[in-house]
């Protein structure tokens, strides 16, 4: 037993077939596919409408030719008069109300041109209108005939008026085979251009792809040949690109530099570590030997710490550049910076001095803070005299100034004062890291700001300069 929704149910899952078989297919394909059927439809609809408007003429034509041989037939029966010639092709015949012909044209002799029941139609006054012989395929003798019921001296006649069809069949034929010749080539030709528009649009696709296999692969230039003379979509997805692996060949080299400096800069400490726990291990130990070396254990544990705590605040800054801005007062933003020194630059007999207005900008204290407060530790450990903190609001912007006494920076570490583990060896030879001015210029250059180290007189300066 065959279920009446099962049909509905099969044609309804058709077209997603055809939908998922559609999506499978090749970009250019789907394209040619697309204007191949959208310009058979509009082929189709404008050969019909061609085809509609020139059958309409001529059928008209044709009836009008029809109309005026009928109307001569029909007074020349009334007034018993011959037949008058007709149009090209015309043909009559007079039955009486029996089927009889009275009367007709040689071409036609006694073939009887209406069916039993047209006849019985026309002996009872209505008007028969048929053709005869189709366009398609071709038949002989194509006629359109109009019969009549006639009144003649008291009798009943019908009056069959036929006019050939072969010259307007012909024509629409010939129209016929033009239209289809045209639209043919007219939609090879739209299917072509198709498809060399859409192959041209995809090749900066395809070549795209192409660089991006080579680049996954381990290709060297991390860039994408986008051209710079153009801004259309395509062109805009080069770009887009170059800008993701700009992003991704900055954020690998951050990696391998992070890698890089871990590993170099911890293997001292560690390395230390383990020579310190190996001695105290190679032989007995007094408590006082032993208390040396956990402190000495302690400071490296501490230098580890310390170093570790910079490594990942830098890559923090590094791939994220985000800053959260929020109003503070500068002179807080001092205030909170130096406290922490005060005791360290009173054991050394140092002064450490701020001046800040109170005037509020918006700014990340998190960050800035920290990078404040490791100036100031630069500034008592490797320089010297007074320390002075500066900081000034000028024109929407931030100014952070530590100034010290002491001999300044060498001339040839300023141009790489801000380099990760850079050190002044010939005047600051003391412990460090050489983090901390890198910390400084990463902290400026999320703001947007930058960093700038100087000698200035008799000391050096370090000075931040960030928007607000």
């Amino acid at each position: 037993m065959t279920l009446p929704g099962r049909p509905r149910v099969w044609f309804g899952r058709l077209p997603l077939r055809l939908r998922g078989w559609f999506g499978r297919l090749p970009v250019v394909t789907r394209l040619v596919l697309a204007v191949a059927v959208t310009m058979s439809l509009v082929l189709t609809a404008a050969a019909g409408l061609v085809y509609w408007r020139v059958q309409t003429a001529l059928d008209r034509q044709l009836h009008d030719d029809l109309a005026a041989y009928r109307h001569s037939l029909d007074r020349a029966v009334r007034a018993g008069t011959a037949p008058p010639p007709g149009p090209s092709g015309s043909l009559y015949q007079v039955l009486d109300t029996h089927g009889r012909v009275l009367a007709a044209s040689g071409a036609v002799g006694r073939r009887p041109l209406l069916t039993p029941a047209e006849l019985g139609a026309a002996a009872q006054g209505h008007a028969v209108r048929r053709d005869v012989g189709s366009l398609l395929p071709i038949t002989p003798d194509t006629l359109r005939l109009a019969a009549e019921r006639v009144r003649a001296g008291g009798a009943v006649r019908v009056v069959v008026a036929a006019v050939r069809r072969g010259h307007r069949d012909e024509a629409l034929r010939e129209l016929l085979a033009q239209l289809a010749l045209a639209s043919g080539l007219t939609l090879i030709a739209a299917s072509y251009v198709g498809y060399r528009t859409a192959r041209a649009a995809l090749r900066p696709v395809e070549r795209y792809r192409t660089a991006a296999a080579a680049l996954a692969d381990g290709g060297p230039n991390l860039r994408l040949d986008v051209p710079a003379d153009r801004d259309d979509e395509i062109t805009r997805l080069g770009h887009t690109l170059n800008r993701m692996l700009d992003r991704l060949e900055a954020s690998a080299v951050r990696e391998r530099r992070f890698v890089a400096d871990a590993s170099h800069e911890l293997r001292t400490p560690l390395s230390l570590l383990r020579a310190e726990v190996d001695l105290a291990l190679h032989r007995p130990r007094s408590a006082e030997e032993l208390d040396q070396t956990l402190r000495s254990v302690d400071a490296e544990v501490q230098r580890l710490i310390d170093l570790s705590n910079a490594l990942l605040d830098l890559e923090e800054l590094g791939s994220t550049g985000h800053i959260t801005r929020a109003p503070v007062r500068p002179a807080d933003l001092v205030e909170t910076a130096v406290a922490r020194h005060l005791r360290t630059a009173g054991r050394a007999g140092r002064q450490l001095t701020a001046d800040a207005p109170d005037t509020p900008v918006d700014v990340d204290a998190r960050w800035l803070v920290p990078a404040l407060g490791n100036l100031v530790d630069n500034a008592l450990r490797h320089g010297g005299g007074a320390v002075t903190v500066t900081a000034t609001v000028h024109e929407d912007r931030l100014r952070l100034s530590v100034t010290d006494e002491g001999p300044g920076f060498p001339p040839g570490f300023l141009p790489r004062a801000f380099d990760r583990f850079a050190r002044a060896e010939d005047s600051r030879t003391s412990a460090g890291s050489g983090l901390g001015l890198a910390f400084v210029q990463a902290v400026a250059m999320a703001h947007g700001g930058t960093a700038r180290a100087e000698n200035s007189g008799g000391g050096a300066t370090v000075t931040l300069d960030v928007p607000c």
